[in-house]
Formats: structure tokens, sequence, C-alpha cells
């Protein structure tokens, strides 16, 4: 995902005293690293006092920020982390992960498959989902007699200056492609070339290019449509539940988190508890309602509230969609080039 919500800050923090945790014998730190935000300070502390593990949580801002401190430290330091697919693959290929022993996690049949087996981890040896974000379309139904049933209905003449939209240019790019039938991580560059062209025919409907609570411009009134992040789906819907949502007849793409074990970890001990404890189907439930991901764990969907489960339970027939994969440079620099050209044809 690249990182799809606004939960980045640097730094890090320490999460727990090291006295002791509700009279349980403390066993050592658990090391988890990831963004910051992660955990509703409930489950953190019902692990801490339950298991005796004291958390030493320390965040990164980017996952290219993560892999260096990963590289730096041969695969130790943290026994668990969890950061985003695409660089998990690269973690994987530097052999920075180690294969996980799910026989040590009572809880791991409770993970959804749909999430699982994909490019990064294609056989489920070294990871663990951990949410899943999925751009979808909002849209104000009394700013707009618009239609819109997927990404191609935001070429609709009559979106002129209407449409606010993320800055994330391999996932617009990658909407593009899919409205031609084309794979979003194809290589072929005269398709992408194609979608380049494409994408400037969009320029005209476009209000707001913004990354950061771009569904304040579709609360506001300034823009009818929205293509948002997740996070900001669950916020906008939450605010304003007459909001329609869209899911794409083209279909997902969705970017997925996940967990995984580095190759030296410390207390690798300390990273199976904690799997097994936040898979448990109540404190699931308890994690997605808090981060706003889609929830990866199919025996927590039960326990999410009825107003949070549109938001958060992919739907029976939503098709599964893609995630954007690294690709050769050459694909990725056109995808830029595409996005440059969009920009100027923007303002």
């Amino acid at each position: 995902m690249k990182k799809l919500f606004a939960l980045l800050l640097t730094g890090a923090l320490t999460l727990g005293s090291l006295t002791g945790c509700g009279g349980q014998e403390e066993k050592g730190e658990l090391n988890l690293f990831t963004w910051d935000g992660m955990f509703p300070q409930e489950i953190l502390d019902g692990f801490e006092e339950e298991t005796g593990y004291i958390i030493n949580y320390s965040n990164f801002d980017y996952d290219e920020t993560m892999l260096a401190k990963l590289e730096e430290t041969e695969g130790g330091e943290y026994d668990l982390v969890i950061a985003d697919e695409y660089i998990i693959e690269v973690v994987i290929a530097e052999g920075l992960a180690q294969k996980l022993d799910t026989s040590k996690i009572a809880t791991y049949e409770n993970l959804n498959p749909v999430f699982m087996s994909q490019f990064y981890d294609p056989t489920n040896e070294y990871t663990v989902p951990h949410g899943a974000g999925i751009p979808l379309i909002v849209y104000d139904p009394t700013l707009t007699d618009v239609e819109i049933t997927g990404y191609e209905s935001l070429w609709n003449p009559a979106l002129e200056d209407n449409i606010a939209i993320t800055a994330n240019y391999r996932v617009i790019n990658g909407i593009t492609l899919l409205t031609m039938g084309e794979s979003m991580n194809t290589e072929d560059l005269d398709k992408i070339a194609a979608a380049g062209e494409k994408l400037k025919e969009l320029a005209p409907n476009i209000r707001v290019i913004n990354d950061s609570n771009t569904q304040e411009f579709i609360l506001s009134g300034e823009a009818a449509v929205g293509f948002l992040y997740t996070s900001q789906v669950v916020a906008a819907l939450m605010a304003k539940p007459e909001l329609e949502l869209v899911v794409p007849e083209e279909g997902l793409g969705f970017g997925i988190m996940a967990s995984f074990i580095p190759s030296q970890a410390p207390n690798p001990e300390a990273a199976y508890a904690f799997l097994e404890y936040i898979n448990r189907p109540e404190n699931a439930a308890k994690c997605f309602e808090y981060l706003g991901y889609y929830c990866t764990n199919k025996a927590a969907e039960e326990y999410i509230s009825e107003d949070m489960k549109r938001l958060l339970v992919l739907p029976e027939d939503a098709a599964a969609g893609e995630i954007i994969q690294n690709i050769s440079v050459e694909a990725e620099d056109l995808h830029a080039k595409n996005w440059n050209e969009f920009m100027n044809a923007c303002d």
C-alpha cells in the first residue's frame, strides 16, 4: 500500500513498564517494529498482562526505512515486523525473514485465505496478513446525478471539476489500466503509454489531488466524488453515512500489510505469542475497528459491529483484484512520466 493512511510518524515508543504486568511473571521483551498507531492500547496492555512479555514498540516512517534498519542489523534486533507487501518481497529475497512455524499460532486458521498466497509469499511460509487497504469510490448523491458504478464512471464529462483523488501514482495509473481491461502490473510499455493518454483525459474532472484527509473535500462539498484510501473511506462514511460507497465493477485493487519474524529475531517466541493473541477473533475485531483496514481475519468478522461491517468486511461478491507489485525500471519510469503529464494537465 506504500502507506495508504496518515498514521506515519517518526520516532520510537516504548509501551509498558519494566516492572511487571498485572502480577504475571515477566518473560522478557517483544520487540515490535511497525508504523505508529497500529494497535489499540487495550490490546497491547492485554497482551502484556496475560503473557508477561513487555512490548518494546519501535516505529518507522516508510517501508524503506524499515528495510534499511533490518539490513543494518542483518535480520536481528526486532522480533516482529509489520510492513507492506511490496517491501516484504524484498525482505524475503534478502533472507531477512524466517519461515514460520504455524503450529505455534493457535489462531492461524482464523485468517482469511483471500488475503494469503500472494505474490510476496505465495506459499504462506513467512507472513501473516494484518489488514488490507482497498481504495474505493465514495460520492455525495445530492451533488451529482451521475450514476457511478466503477472507475470508468470517473471519466464522465458531467463530473467536470468535481472529483478528489489520492496522489499515489501507481494506484491512479493502475485503475486507468483496469478500465482498459489491462493488468495494473503490466510490463507492456505500449499499454502503459496508452493508459497515460487516457489518464490525461481525466484531468478536466479533477478538482483535488491530495494524499492526506482527502475525504474532507467530500464532506465539505468541495467535490462530489472521491477516490479514497480505506481509512479515508471509513472516516467519510462514519461522518456522513448518506454518502454512497462504490465497489468498482472493474474489480478491486488492494494492498496488504503483513507480519513477519526477522531471520535473527532475539525472541521469536514472543512474536508467536503476539500473533496468536491478536488473531483471536474478538481481539482481531478490536484491532480492525481501531485501524479502519479491511479485516484479514475471517473469524473476526462476526465480532465487528454492524455499523462497521460494510466498511471493514470484503463483500462476498467482490472481485479479489490485484495488488500493485514491483515492476521493471522501464515500466516504473513510464508510470512516473504518465503521472507528471497528468499533473501538468490538471494545472
